[in-house]
C-alpha cells in the first residue's frame, strides 16, 4: 500500500474497530466495562475526526494550488497531532514534582509531601493497569487496535499507597 493510501486505511481500519466496539457494547452486562466500552468507542469517533479531517486537507491540497502554504501547515499539524493521539479509558494522573503536587482526572491539585516528627514524606499515587480478566472481552479490542491503527489506550487506576 502506497503511503496515499494510508490515512484511507487507517479511516477503514478505526470504523470497523467503533463497529466491533458497538456490538461489543450489546453483550456488555456489567456497568463498568459498559462505560469503558462507551469511552473507547468515543475515543475512536475522535479518532476518525482526525483522520477525516487530514484526508479533507490532502484532498484540498490535491485539488487547489496552495500559494501560501496554509493548508500544508495546517496538514502537517494534523498528522502530528494523530502521530500523538491517545485514549484514556479510565483514570489520568499528572504530577508536579517541583510542587510535589498530583491531580487525577484533571481534577483539583493535592499535595503529596507530608511531614511529622517521623520527618518528610513525598507519596504520589501510581498508575495500574487493568488485567485482561478485569478488560473482559475489550481485552482482545484494545490489544488490536493498539497493534493494527498504532493508537495508544491507556486503561489504568490510580492507586494510593
Amino acid at each position: 500500500m502506497s503511503d496515499d493510501w494510508y490515512y484511507v486505511h487507517q479511516l477503514a481500519v478505526l470504523a470497523g474497530f467503533r463497529l466491533t466496539l458497538l456490538a461489543n457494547r450489546m453483550s456488555c452486562e456489567d456497568e463498568f466495562l459498559l462505560e469503558l466500552n462507551d469511552r473507547l468507542i468515543e475515543g475512536l469517533a475522535c479518532a476518525i475526526a482526525r483522520v477525516q479531517s487530514i484526508t479533507a486537507l490532502e484532498r484540498q491540497l490535491a485539488n487547489e494550488p496552495d500559494e501560501g502554504g496554509l493548508a500544508a501547515f495546517q496538514l502537517h499539524g494534523e498528522e502530528e497531532c494523530f502521530a500523538r493521539f491517545r485514549i484514556t479509558l479510565l483514570d489520568e494522573l499528572e504530577m508536579d514534582f517541583d510542587t510535589h503536587e498530583y491531580r487525577v482526572n484533571r481534577g483539583e491539585w493535592h499535595y503529596a509531601l507530608s511531614a511529622d516528627c517521623d520527618g518528610v514524606k513525598i507519596n504520589y499515587p501510581r498508575l495500574v493497569a487493568l488485567t485482561d480478566a478485569e478488560l473482559g472481552t475489550l481485552a482482545p479490542i484494545v490489544r488490536a487496535i493498539r497493534s493494527e491503527v498504532g493508537i495508544g489506550i491507556n486503561v489504568a487506576r490510580a492507586v494510593y499507597d
